[in-house]
C-alpha cells in the first residue's frame, strides 16, 4: 500500500512540473509574427528625429501656390511709380519706338530714315507759348509721311526724350499689332483694358483710349466709321 501511494505521489509531482514548465514557456515565447511585429515597431520607435525625418505629405506636383496661368500684359501695372512705357509703342523695320525712349538726331535718322522736316524750338519766357514750366526746354519736331514724332530735352540736357507721337500711316503699327484702317473691333480685342470715350456711333467720330495705369502717360485712337483714322501716343508734361 505504502508502494502504491509512493508511486502515485511520484505521478503527481511529474505531472505538475509538466503543467509548470508548459505554462512558463507560454508566458516567455512569441509566435514568429507576433515578433516580427515588436521588432518593427521597436526599430520605428528607435528611429532618431534629427533633421530630415518628417511626417508630413508632400504636396502633389503641380498644385504649388503662386502658379497661374494668367499672363501679365506689359504695361498693365506700375514699375517703380510708372508704367512699363514699352507698352505705349509703335514698330517699324524690326525698331520698337516708345514714349520717354532717348533719341538724339542720329538715332531717328538710323531708326526711321531722314525726316521730310525738323523744326527745333526752345521755350523762353517771351516766347509767346506761355509754356512757363518748359522754359529753357528744347522741343524738336520730326516729321515723316504718316508719322509725326516729339521729343523734349531738360535745359543743357544732352538726351532728348520721345514724349508725343502721332500715326496716320498704316505701315507703322502699334506693339500689339493696330494699324490705321484696323476696324474698331479689332482693336477692342487688342486692347480690351481702353474704352470708347463717346457713344461709338459708326458714322461719328470718336476716341478709344489705352492707359496702362498711371493717366499720364496714354495712346488714344480716333476713330471714324468704325475704324482706326490715326493713332496718338502722348506723355502729359508737367
Amino acid at each position: 500500500m505504502k508502494s502504491i501511494n509512493k508511486a502515485t505521489a511520484v505521478l503527481l509531482l511529474s505531472i505538475l512540473l509538466t503543467m509548470a514548465l508548459t505554462g512558463c514557456q507560454s508566458n516567455g515565447a512569441k509566435s514568429p509574427e507576433a515578433a516580427q511585429n515588436s521588432a518593427e515597431k521597436n526599430t520605428l520607435n528607435e528611429q532618431p528625429k534629427g533633421d530630415g525625418v518628417s511626417n508630413s505629405t508632400a504636396p502633389a506636383p503641380g498644385n504649388s501656390e503662386g502658379q497661374s496661368g494668367e499672363a501679365i500684359k506689359e504695361g498693365s501695372m506700375e514699375k517703380e511709380g510708372n508704367v512699363v512705357l514699352k507698352e505705349l509703342a509703335f514698330v517699324y523695320n524690326e525698331n520698337t519706338i516708345a514714349i520717354m525712349d532717348t533719341a538724339n538726331e542720329d538715332q531717328m535718322e538710323q531708326m526711321l530714315g531722314k525726316p521730310d522736316n525738323l523744326n527745333s524750338h526752345t521755350y523762353s519766357a517771351d516766347d509767346g507759348k506761355n509754356m512757363d514750366t518748359l522754359i529753357g526746354f528744347t522741343e524738336k519736331v520730326y516729321t515723316y509721311p504718316g508719322l509725326e514724332i516729339k521729343t523734349i530735352s531738360i535745359p543743357e540736357g544732352i538726351q532728348d526724350s520721345i514724349f508725343h507721337i502721332e500715326i496716320t500711316d498704316p505701315k507703322y503699327a502699334t506693339v500689339r499689332n493696330i494699324k490705321v484702317g484696323d476696324s474698331l473691333d479689332t482693336l477692342k480685342n487688342a486692347y480690351p483694358e481702353g474704352k470708347l470715350l463717346g457713344e461709338g456711333a459708326p458714322d461719328e467720330e470718336d476716341h478709344f483710349r489705352y492707359e496702362p495705369s498711371n493717366y499720364v502717360d496714354v495712346m488714344s485712337f480716333r476713330i471714324m466709321n468704325a475704324k482706326v483714322e490715326s493713332i496718338q501716343i502722348y506723355s502729359l508734361l508737367d
